[in-house]
């Protein structure tokens, strides 16, 4: 069977929302003190793959993730196979697709890791930035996808056909404050991961905290999100200035109306002490913002028709 461009470009968006539900769900497992609810791997108990007991809701919660996870590697496996079906046949779709392939399985390695050093917090935390690193090629793959495939830009011609916004081809700021952009989202999940760390959501009451001041770290996690917010607004004026076509101005637009959103949950969940819902929340926020911000980079350097041309100026 052949897929076409348009059934592989909804495949990859299944694919990518399949990941984001394996943040949340273990998030969940984390949040929910579930994290050595089965105590072994890839067994949940010694000697047996389920629970013994359905009402052993640690067990149950942690089991649900490892088997969402099963969902997500049959999720990337089809992307691969997608991949080699599409016509025309793309290498740069089938690398991508390969890529989250090798990431959900370090994944589960790792995640096996996890379990047997007892939510090692530094095992917890690279388990996290992991997760974001697989989201960013599923991301790409999706975005990749979307776009016209080689000759065929070349082979239309005339007013209606596409060309290329100069700020996309490599002048002006936007390319590199985008790319800015993606970088101190990197930095701000990663200090987000270091105030989880260092805080009391270990996934389990016997876990290990990294010997952190939580204030201390909740400090500079806070500045890497101003910093963040500074960029975007940057990115957001120098897009007006340079008249970026609309989807460029929208792009920058969404990622920082989902910053001020973090941002508000963030310090409310900090004056608030903490409470796991909210957490739960600040790490759905923090999977948007990461998704917000790396397709800033994506959309400035996507071929724009001249009708888009015509309607940023």
């Amino acid at each position: 069977m052949r897929l076409s461009p348009t059934t592989y470009r909804r495949v990859t968006f299944w694919v990518l929302a399949s990941l984001a539900v394996i943040v949340v769900t273990g998030a969940a497992v984390r949040l929910s003190g579930s994290g050595l609810g089965c105590t072994d791997w890839p067994n949940c108990e010694r000697g047996r793959l389920a629970p013994a007991e359905i009402s052993d809701a640690p067990a149950m919660i942690e089991f649900t993730n490892r088997m969402v996870t099963g969902i997500v590697s049959a999720a990337v496996i089809v992307a691969v196979l997608g991949a080699r079906r599409r016509r025309p046949r793309r290498p740069d779709l089938e690398l991508l697709a390969w890529g989250l392939v090798v990431g959900v399985v370090a994944q589960i390695l790792l995640g096996g890791l996890v379990v047997l050093f007892d939510l090692s917090p530094r095992l917890v935390m690279g388990h996290f930035a992991l997760s974001m690193l697989i989201v960013w090629d599923a991301v790409v793959l999706h975005h990749r996808a979307g776009l016209p495939d080689p000759g065929e830009l070349g082979a239309q011609t005339g007013p209606p056909g596409p060309s290329v916004h100069p700020v996309r081809a490599g002048g002006g700021l936007l390319r590199p404050l985008a790319r800015l952009v993606v970088a101190a989202a990197g930095i701000v999940v990663f200090t987000g991961t270091v105030v989880t760390a260092a805080g009391p959501h270990a996934g389990d009451s016997q876990a290990a905290r990294l010997d952190l001041a939580i204030h201390d770290v909740a400090r500079i996690h806070g500045l890497a999100v101003v910093v963040l917010v500074g960029l975007t607004l940057a990115f957001r004026k120098v897009a007006a200035d340079e008249a970026a076509p609309p989807a460029v101005r929208t792009a920058g637009r969404v990622l920082f109306i989902v910053l001020l959103a973090q941002a508000a949950v963030g310090y409310t969940q900090y004056f608030t002490g903490v409470p796991a819902l909210l957490v739960g929340v600040h790490i759905c926020g923090a999977l948007a913002v990461w998704i917000a911000a790396t397709r800033l980079p994506l959309v400035v350097a996507a071929p724009v028709s001249s009708g888009e041309l015509v309607a940023a100026t």
